[in-house]
């Protein structure tokens, strides 16, 4: 099987798999009889009444219903949670040193199994909230999917590539490279050895572009960029039992069929899972003095019931120029009104080049000051400002949300990955006051 892609951003895209040629209906939806003997199933992604620049929806053309399972049974969650109530709030700037995987020797983890919780607000219920997740897992699902009913979920692989089969199709998504599977689409992992990412979940609000403004019609992600999976389809009996678990209400349930959910000959629509190479953001930056806001950095955001305030943005910092002249050039001193969280795929961020590794976060949570530590501060301000490279070789990136996220046990204790010792990287700052 060739991996193989359609582009666009949210368009409306047709697919079959090339085995079925004529699988999807000629001028209808829903014929009182599909090719080849199908069943025709929607699946909805908005409200059927929301405006039609909103409206999201695909038809899947299937060899049995999604319906034919067995009743729901509650699962055992482990470090899955929406409780965000389980340890007393703290302000405090918060830092994690990569995630343990664990050795498959030792503890088989699938990408659901795996699945950790490490901060978030809101709640699925009221359609309202976003919940930040760590994947570490060193094996693959076998004859298991999962489908999200609470979110979306917007995956950042940082060690390991994850092969995703969806209803739609096969994804190939590498480090470096971001999918969205989005609410309701079944999907299962495949991985090759110990791997590790970070998950954006967001209720009630899908990813979208954020809007350009003065930038133009250009730049940023451009929406060419992102693709979308073309049809492929497995005829598979399992009479073992496949396992499909749902997340639902913040918990697991887990339904028994005896065949393969991913047996999608045929599809069209704009509802779609999607995967981006972040390497094609087109930079935007200040090029005369000052330092521009990290909001010109968005990839994705996912907007929220008030004009210009977002669920969650999700914001990169790629390789590119820094040229300003008479200014301090990394992140400034900073308090924020948003959330922020922040991960690294690779290489070291400019403002923490110590402490702060691949594979780990950190979070400073609304009017908690943060910024560059002591060493970045010495060094920039005595630096020859001439045009430099700036991140070449890294990928950090921020989840950044107007809820003000609480931790969970497992991030602050379980886990074992907290920092104790963030604090003391500000701690030689001194005073160069001169009266």
């Amino acid at each position: 099987f060739i991996l193989q892609y359609m582009t666009g951003f949210g368009n409306e895209h047709v697919s079959e798999d090339p085995r079925c040629p004529g699988a999807l209906p000629e001028g209808q939806n829903n014929p009182q009889v599909c090719p080849y003997g199908l069943y025709a199933e929607q699946l909805s992604g908005s409200a059927f009444t929301c405006p039609r620049p909103t409206n999201k929806r695909s038809w899947l053309y299937r060899i049995l219903p999604s319906v034919c399972h067995k009743p729901f049974q509650p699962l055992e969650e482990g470090h899955l949670t929406h409780n965000w109530d389980d340890v007393e709030p703290d302000p405090t700037q918060l830092r994690w040193k990569p995630f343990e995987i664990p050795k498959a020797s030792q503890n088989k983890l699938d990408f659901v199994n795996g699945l950790h919780t490490l901060c978030g607000a809101g709640e699925p219920r009221g359609r309202n909230g976003i919940a930040v997740h760590i994947f570490v897992c060193n094996t693959s699902m076998l004859d298991r999917c999962f489908y999200n009913s609470d979110g979306d979920f917007l995956i950042v692989p940082q060690q390991g590539k994850l092969l995703i089969t969806t209803e739609f199709g096969k994804l190939l998504v590498e480090p470096n490279e971001i999918c969205v599977i989005q609410q309701g689409m079944r999907f299962n992992v495949e991985v090759f050895g110990e791997t590790r990412g970070y998950i954006l979940e967001v209720y009630g609000a899908h990813f979208e572009l954020p809007d350009l403004g003065p930038i133009g019609a250009n730049g940023l992600a451009n929406p060419r960029d992102f693709l979308v999976p073309v049809a492929w389809y497995e005829d598979r009996q399992v009479p073992g039992g496949y396992t499909v678990i749902s997340k639902y209400h913040g918990k697991l349930f887990a339904a028994q069929q005896d065949f393969s959910p991913f047996n999608v000959v045929a599809w069209h629509g704009n509802y779609t899972p999607y995967k981006y190479n972040l390497h094609n953001f087109m930079v935007i930056n200040a090029i005369a003095f000052d330092h521009a806001d990290p909001s010109i950095f968005t990839v994705l955001t996912a907007k929220s019931t008030r004009p210009g305030v977002a669920l969650a943005d999700f914001v990169i910092f790629p390789p590119r120029w820094g040229v300003a002249n008479n200014t301090f050039r990394p992140p400034y001193y900073h308090r924020n009104c948003m959330s922020e969280f922040m991960g690294l795929i690779r290489g070291h961020y400019e403002a923490k080049e110590e402490g702060f590794h691949p594979g780990g976060a950190s979070l400073h949570s609304m009017m908690t000051p943060h910024g560059p530590d002591a060493d970045c501060f010495e060094k920039a301000s005595k630096a020859k400002l001439e045009p430099e490279r700036v991140a070449e070789g890294t990928m950090a990136f921020m989840f950044e949300s107007s809820f003000s996220l609480a931790v969970t046990k497992w991030g602050l204790k379980t886990s074992n990955c907290l920092d104790k010792n963030y604090y003391k990287c500000w701690e030689p700052l001194k005073s160069h006051f001169n009266p």
